[in-house]
């Protein structure tokens, strides 16, 4: 798991309305994993949501071995 920062655009609407405060982490999970856009997941004692599509690593052309699943959980509040 690693932490994803989402900076507003400099003079935009998102950088004057500053009520807003996205938290988000990127996540690998285990391989077979099944997570849905419509799932939530509890990161360090806080509920997420899934955003976007997860992604497959699917398997590594060389040793065979299955990647990790990739997905996107952010925490929105204000």
């Amino acid at each position: 798991m690693t932490p994803r920062q989402e900076s507003p655009s400099v003079g935009g609407s998102e950088q004057q309305g500053r009520d807003t405060v996205i938290v988000g982490w990127t996540v690998y999970a285990p391989p077979g994993t099944v997570i849905r856009t419509t799932d939530r997941a509890r990161i360090r004692g806080v509920v997420c949501e899934i955003t976007g599509e997860p992604g497959d690593w699917s398997r590594s052309p060389f040793t065979g071995t299955r990647g990790p699943i990739q997905f996107a959980a952010d925490r929105v509040t204000g």
